[in-house]
């Protein structure tokens, strides 16, 4: 009988290791880091994964650090660079489709993220095939995330009416070319109703609001990059980086390198 739970016991410890989100060790020259990677954002994870096993990251420097806001790393370019060499483009050659799981994953205190070019060339926000950053920021006023809420509100709102308006667009050209404003003012507080209908205003979930008003983050940028994962160990670590001294293109003066990444197994 007592082999018998013991058999359970070992198996459910084994279902446990294979469903457990891996972790990662990134040892650093300031210290290490340990960070989780979340399941539910598996193309970002399983391309982490696999870069850290290749031993991608070995080398690499934290080429962007700026405080209160966030450390980033991940250039390939960084392995060998002068001091001189502007950084930020380089990667793998490919970008990830975007896995934006807001609000399960926001821009928190220690939250891992995937770097990206911005909208005007990247408007699908696929992130860059290696670049990633940890996220500080500081906390926020009360105030401050009203703003931010009642702003996302009106862009998601905003998002919406264009969408609406483009598959409207043959007939407000008409109403434009003939100058009938009554029937363009008309269509346009119609694709207002529904826009209204269709996308209510959204309170910040209190968990997300509590986090940022008592430990701190960064957001502006939730919605908008991919989050996926956490630092679970090495906050101290990450704070030294965001601490040194910075110069051109908010680049450490003297180099903060990672030594190299491991899965735990």
């Amino acid at each position: 009988m007592k082999k018998y739970f013991l058999s359970i016991i070992i198996t459910l410890m084994a279902m446990a290791n294979v469903n457990a989100e891996p972790i990662v060790d990134i040892k650093t020259t300031l210290g290490d880091i340990k960070v989780k990677l979340y399941d539910d954002t598996p193309v970002h994870r399983d391309n982490f994964l696999k870069l850290v096993k290749e031993g991608y990251y070995d080398g690499v420097l934290f080429h962007r650090v700026i405080k209160d806001f966030m450390v980033q790393t991940g250039d390939p370019d960084s392995k060998t660079a002068d001091s001189t060499t502007m950084l930020g483009s380089g990667d793998p050659s490919y970008t990830l489709e975007a896995e934006i799981k807001y609000p399960a994953h926001y821009h928190k205190y220690g939250a891992l993220a995937a770097a990206r070019t911005g909208d005007q060339v990247n408007p699908e926000r696929r992130s860059s095939g290696s670049q990633f950053y940890i996220v500080t920021g500081e906390k926020q006023s009360a105030r401050t995330l009203d703003m931010m809420q009642q702003r996302a509100n009106h862009d998601r709102k905003q998002q919406y009416f264009n969408q609406l308006a483009k598959k409207h667009m043959d007939e407000i050209r008409a109403y434009q070319k003939a100058g009938d404003r009554e029937n363009l003012e008309q269509l346009r507080k119609s694709l207002a109703e529904q826009t209204e209908a269709a996308v209510p205003d959204q309170p910040m979930p209190e968990e997300i609001r509590n986090a940022y008003l008592n430990q701190g983050g960064t957001p502006h940028l939730d919605g908008q990059y991919t989050v996926f994962g956490e630092v679970i160990e090495g906050m101290d670590v990450v704070e030294k980086i965001q601490n040194v001294p910075t110069g051109r293109a908010d680049r450490p003066k003297e180099d903060v390198r990672v030594i190299s990444m491991t899965v735990e197994k």
